[in-house]
C-alpha cells in the first residue's frame, strides 16, 4: 500500500491552491478545469470557498498561492499580509451583479429600494422588523424570512456597505452561510423567504427563485443582468471580482502559468459562467501589472460602493 501511494505523489507534486469568495469560485473553478486539462493533469488547483474574508486570512498566512475575492482587500489584511512578508497582485477578472432573491410563489415584491432593503438588513431591525408589512404597509401581515451570505463573506461586506451603509453593519437573526447554494435552497423553499448572493448562482437556480429588481439613484428599476451591469445602470449592487496572487508563489512555474491562463481564458470563461467579463484591455493590464512587478491595491484598503467597469479600467492603468 504504501509503495503504491509513492509512485502515485509525483502525478500531484504541481498544485496551485486557491481560495476564497464563493461569489469568484464559478469563474475560478472554470478556469481551473480547462487549465488541467490544458496540462493533462500534470498540475492539480485546489479550489475553496471559504469567503473573501476567511480566503484572505489563508492567503495572509501564506497557506494559499491564490485568493478569490468579491471585494477588495481591507486595511486589516493588508497589515497581516504585511506582518506575514506577502506581497501580491491584484487582478480583477469580472463583474458581478448581486442579485436580491425572492421565492417564485411572492406575488407582491416586483421590486425594492435600497431604502426598503435597509429597513430589512440593519442591525436595528434585529428581532422588531420580522413581518412584510413592517417595511412596506402595502406588503402582508406575513412572517420575512432572511437569507444571506455569513460574515467572512465579500458580498455581506459589499451588500451591507451599499445598503446599510457600513460594511459588516447588519442584524444577526438571519440564516447565514458560506455557501450560496444553502441560500438558495433557503430561499426556494420558503414561500416568505429573501435572500441575496452573486448572479451566477441565481441564474444557475432561476427557475426556482425570482430576482428582484433594484431601484438606482435615477429612481430606475432595474433588474440584474449583463447588459445592465455594462451600462451602469444596476447600482449599487454591481461591483468587480478579483483574484489576488501572492508574488514569491509566482516563483513556481505552475502557479504563474495558471494566473497567465486565467488572465487569458478569463473573459470567455466568465462570460460562460454568466458574469459580466471586463474588457479586454483589462486583462491585458493584469497581465502587465503581473509581468512588470506592479504589486498592491488601487483601493487603499476601503470598502467601496459603485466602482463602474470604465472607473476600474482607469485605476488599474495608473497602478
Amino acid at each position: 500500500m504504501v509503495a503504491v501511494a509513492l509512485a502515485a505523489t509525483p502525478a500531484f507534486a504541481q498544485i496551485v491552491k486557491v481560495d476564497g469568495s464563493s461569489t469568484v469560485f464559478p469563474v475560478t473553478e472554470a478556469v481551473a478545469e480547462d487549465f488541467q486539462k490544458a496540462k493533462k493533469q500534470k498540475v492539480k488547483v485546489t479550489v475553496g470557498i471559504s469567503g473573501t474574508g476567511g480566503g484572505f486570512k489563508k492567503f495572509c498566512r501564506n497557506e494559499t498561492d491564490v485568493s478569490n475575492a468579491s471585494r477588495p482587500i481591507l486595511k486589516a489584511e493588508m497589515a497581516d499580509c504585511q506582518k506575514a512578508g506577502i506581497e501580491y497582485f491584484e487582478l480583477p477578472v469580472a463583474f458581478d451583479a448581486l442579485t436580491v432573491v425572492v421565492n417564485p410563489k411572492n406575488a407582491f415584491i416586483k421590486q425594492l429600494s435600497v431604502a426598503e432593503l435597509k429597513k430589512m438588513w440593519e442591525p436595528s431591525a434585529q428581532g422588531k422588523v420580522t413581518r412584510w408589512n413592517q417595511v412596506n404597509p402595502a406588503w402582508p401581515d406575513q412572517p420575512m424570512k432572511l437569507f444571506g451570505p455569513g460574515a467572512d463573506s465579500g458580498t455581506f461586506d459589499y451588500f451591507t456597505e451599499a445598503v446599510v451603509g457600513k460594511a459588516k453593519s447588519s442584524r444577526g437573526d438571519f440564516t447565514a452561510s458560506e455557501d450560496d447554494n444553502v441560500l438558495v435552497q433557503g430561499v426556494s423553499r420558503d414561500v416568505n423567504g429573501i435572500g441575496y448572493f452573486g448572479y451566477a448562482y441565481y441564474l444557475e437556480n432561476k427557475d426556482k427563485l425570482k430576482a428582484v429588481q433594484i431601484v438606482n439613484d435615477k429612481g430606475q428599476a432595474v433588474a440584474p443582468s449583463m447588459e445592465a451591469v455594462l451600462k451602469g445602470s444596476y447600482t449599487p449592487l454591481a461591483r468587480p471580482i478579483f483574484i489576488y496572487v501572492n508574488a514569491k508563489s509566482l516563483a513556481k512555474p505552475e502557479v504563474k502559468e495558471f494566473v497567465e491562463y486565467y488572465l487569458k481564458n478569463g473573459a470567455a470563461l466568465a462570460r460562460e459562467v454568466k458574469y459580466v467579463p471586463l474588457p479586454d484591455s483589462a486583462y491585458r493590464i493584469a497581465l502587465e501589472h503581473v509581468q512588470k512587478g506592479k504589486k498592491g491595491t488601487v483601493f487603499g484598503g476601503t470598502a467601496e460602493v459603485g466602482v463602474t467597469i470604465d472607473e476600474l479600467l482607469k485605476r488599474e492603468a495608473k497602478l
